[in-house]
């Protein structure tokens, strides 16, 4: 199996001074994702938690909902020519019954942080799949100086970053502000898998009391992944598109982007801030 970091010997400049050392990089290969014996996607991942980054995207894709719909995630073996287990290839056997809609298994898509459907289309079809309404019973409320303490505790987590400087990451806190859990990848969107696929195979689903952090920017494929898991709060430390913005305000999905220290902006579902009353004016 893929490790999560490699080493590779590079020439190093400082200030003039020439030394060759080596340098640690994190992983990346690709993971084909096989649904029922087909092929279903291939995204370009950094090994480790392939199960979950397996079952995170059947979720964000609308294919489950439940860990019981699942029968088994396996590792192929014998795909290569010669029968070697790359663990490269995973196939993804859903319980009887369970059923596929035509539209996943004819995808057949290499993904990227930028993949998925465009325009009022994208936003129709998450709309229909979503099987979690983000539920507001009682609504999750945080107030704004606890969103400007997660950045902090993401990075602090982030164990191979440390290493490689490479890693996007994704975090699940509570209501509270407690770390759940958090995952790492070279694709901010992988990150966010495993953290639902996770969340899937423990019987977690909907993340309904739940806030998402991101590291990077709110790209439409993240805010649609955060609604597939009933995930009420996304919040990102960069900008988000006007699609993800679109989607949330569609949703009722709070996003907030630009998180940074005590600044923020709150694009959709500002209910869930707990701001404080502006002062009246004389």
């Amino acid at each position: 199996m893929g490790r999560v970091t490699e080493r590779r010997r590079v020439i190093r400049i400082r200030d003039g001074a020439v030394s060759a050392r080596p340098d640690t990089l994190v992983a990346e290969e690709p993971l084909e994702i096989r649904l029922n014996g087909r092929p279903l996607a291939i995204t370009m991942r950094t090994p480790g938690d392939d199960f979950a980054l397996a079952a995170g995207f059947l979720v964000s894709e609308g294919v489950i909902a439940a860990a019981d719909e699942v029968q088994s995630i396996v590792y192929c073996a014998g795909a290569t020519a010669d029968g070697v287990n790359t663990y490269n290839v995973v196939d993804v056997k859903l319980s009887p019954g369970v059923e596929v809609p035509d539209i996943t298994l004819e995808r057949n898509v290499y993904t990227t942080s930028s993949c998925g459907l465009c325009g009022k289309a994208s936003l129709d079809a998450v709309r229909t799949q979503a099987r979690f309404p983000i539920a507001d019973a009682p609504p999750v409320r945080v107030t704004p100086e606890l969103l400007a303490s997660l950045p902090d505790r993401l990075r602090a987590a982030q164990r191979v970053f440390d290493r490689t400087g490479g890693l996007h990451a994704a975090a699940l806190f509570s209501e509270e502000g407690e770390l759940l859990d958090v995952r790492e990848d070279v694709g901010r969107h992988n990150a966010v898998d495993k953290l639902v696929g996770r969340a899937l195979r423990d019987g977690r689903l909907p993340l309904s009391r739940a806030v998402l952090l991101v590291s990077g920017r709110a790209s439409f494929e993240l805010a649609q992944k955060a609604v597939m898991a009933g995930i009420p709060l996304l919040a990102a430390v960069s900008a988000p598109s006007s699609l993800a913005v679109d989607l949330a305000a569609e949703t009722g999905l709070t996003l907030v982007g630009f998180l940074r220290g005590a600044s923020m902006n709150v694009y959709a579902g500002e209910h869930r801030i707990a701001l404080e009353a502006p002062a009246a004016q004389g």
